[in-house]
């Protein structure tokens, strides 16, 4: 499937979605859905924002970029290159046009993301058109993850005690960055650090004897989700224990992560393996994970799930027991789901779950 191609099977769900919604037209503004419509372009400038410099206006019969004459230039160039059927509006950005632009191709009843330019807010019922991968899609979530987990092995075998928390995030973010992925998380916690805080954002704490980071990375849209532990000497038991724990959860998720699945199902299987190992009240300090793709977390697993897993749908399962953690992105398929941010050279444990065996990375012993 070529990009044209993947980009026309988007421009048909999409259109099937403005006839069931009753809409004139989507306009989209989000980095997420630029990314996706596009097949991997990028609408963003300023990095820490889920809205984008460049809006997507479809209509039933046409596509539409409404920017600033600053954006015009680089988005056509390179974000829509060897795309055929946008047409380019380029506004002043001294007189900025933008709502009349969007208004006058968007109709009398569009739709958004955003909720702006006078429109109807679906952006909940949007965003599942993205979750069924395309095969290009995968291929490019695929490459993403394999770089993920290289970058996390390379760091972790090069990082010393005394090392500061922000001089770890600095190494992980300067191979991110040099690879054309955004580290849009960073997270690093050193020693008593990761039992304190589920969302430790680095400090000038020096590593003593371990360390976990945490890091989502983007490209093309695409978010890949993935926990590393590295501990300088022997582990404790307690630390033993809870990190087979913890990853005898993840396998759990991982395994029941399969196309038609209902997501509640899962959740309440790990929930029960909590209970299992021996830690029972864990999973309520901290969220379990769920859908990802082009946003961090499509939605966030729970009881309450109504969602069913998708074919080539991605999920980033992200079980913590106080002290570790285990997460990886994956892509669910009928076949096999398949872990898309393995370390390669790794230490793993194996772990036992619904008769199968699989394998979960341990924490690096150094």
């Amino acid at each position: 499937m070529t990009r044209q191609e993947e980009v026309q099977t988007k421009l048909e769900r999409v259109g099937r979605f403005l006839e069931q919604h009753s809409l004139s037209a989507m306009v989209l503004s989000t980095q997420a859905n630029f990314a996706w419509v596009t097949g991997g372009g990028d609408n963003h400038v300023a990095a820490a924002t889920d809205n984008g410099v460049a809006h997507l206006v479809i209509t039933p019969s046409d596509q539409h970029v409404v920017t600033t004459n600053i954006e015009a230039g680089r988005i056509q160039d390179e974000e829509l290159r060897d795309l055929i059927g946008f047409t380019m509006h380029a506004t002043p950005w001294h007189e900025d046009q933008t709502a009349q632009i969007i208004a006058d191709l968007a109709g009398p009843s569009p739709g958004s993301d955003t909720g702006n330019f006078d429109s109807k807010n679906v952006a909940g019922e949007f965003a599942r058109l993205r979750w069924e991968l395309l095969e290009p899609e995968v291929q490019r979530f695929r490459w993403v993850g394999e770089q993920t987990g290289r970058i996390l092995g390379e760091v972790a075998r090069e990082l010393e005690p005394g090392w500061t928390e922000h001089q770890i995030a600095a190494a992980l973010g300067e191979r991110f960055l040099a690879q054309g992925i955004l580290p849009a998380v960073l997270l690093v916690a050193a020693d008593q650090r990761i039992r304190n805080y589920r969302h430790p954002i680095p400090t000038e704490t020096k590593l003593e004897r371990c360390v976990m980071m945490a890091v989502g990375a983007r490209r093309w849209g695409l978010g890949v989700s993935a926990t590393r532990l590295v501990h300088f000497g022997p582990l404790s038991e307690e630390l033993e224990r809870k990190h087979r724990a913890v990853c005898e959860i993840d396998a759990t998720f991982i395994s029941g992560s399969r196309p038609g699945a209902k997501v509640a199902d899962i959740f309440a299987a790990a929930v029960a393996r909590y209970e299992q190992t021996g830690y029972a009240q864990e999973w309520q300090l901290h969220h379990q994970g769920g859908a990802t793709g082009y946003a961090p977390r499509d939605y966030k697993g729970s009881h309450a799930s109504t969602e069913v897993v998708l074919n080539n749908q991605a999920f980033a399962w992200n079980p913590s027991i106080t002290g570790t953690k285990s997460e990886d992105t994956i892509i669910a398929a009928p076949e096999a789901t398949t872990v898309i941010s393995a370390t390669p050279d790794w230490p793993m444990l194996s772990v036992r779950v619904e008769g199968a065996t699989m394998e979960r990375p341990d924490i690096l012993v150094r």
